[in-house]
């Protein structure tokens, strides 16, 4: 590691994080839960009376962009800092774990990111829209699952995960 004890304690930090997301798997029980069936329009327009759907998708939508925050912002950047890479825009970082192999594409990972703005849905007006948004981001939480495992292989193999 080329930095030093704060550093290591940052990527243990979110290394924690990341694992508890894992083992817990509150990302993927909320996933089951609000696509058990898929979801349609109207399942959309059923968000302004029915609170349990409402409060659920606010936990999928916390949840997938949380751990998306963590892996594309903080734990990427941080752990190539570790690796005594130059650190720059989100774009070169997450161009950068796509070539060590921590990432599948960075395209992918980019609609990820535009996907957690769209399922804010109190500003969506357009069922539709929601709709779209929240059943494209469940088709990538598979994605989101394997990218926090190659990163926390990465650290496990360079002995930097939590002891």
């Amino acid at each position: 590691m080329t930095g030093d004890d704060a550093q290591l304690k940052r990527l243990r930090f979110l290394a924690r994080v990341v694992q508890r997301e894992r083992k817990r798997k509150h990302l993927l029980t909320t996933d089951r839960r609000v696509f058990s069936e898929p979801f349609t329009p109207d399942r959309a327009k059923a968000l302004a009376d029915d609170v349990v759907l409402a409060e659920l998708v606010e936990a999928f939508a916390a949840r997938f962009g949380r751990l998306q925050d963590t892996l594309g912002d903080k734990l990427i950047p941080a752990l190539l800092r570790a690796l005594g890479e130059s650190v720059g825009a989100a774009i070169d970082n997450l161009d950068r774990a796509e070539r060590l192999g921590w990432l599948t594409s960075v395209d992918q990972w980019l609609v990820v990111r535009r996907l957690r703005n769209q399922m804010v849905y109190e500003y969506i007006e357009d069922p539709a829209i929601l709709a779209s948004a929240l059943q494209a981001a469940h088709e990538q939480v598979p994605m989101l699952i394997e990218t926090s495992g190659a990163l926390l292989d990465e650290l496990n193999l360079r002995g930097w995960s939590s002891p």
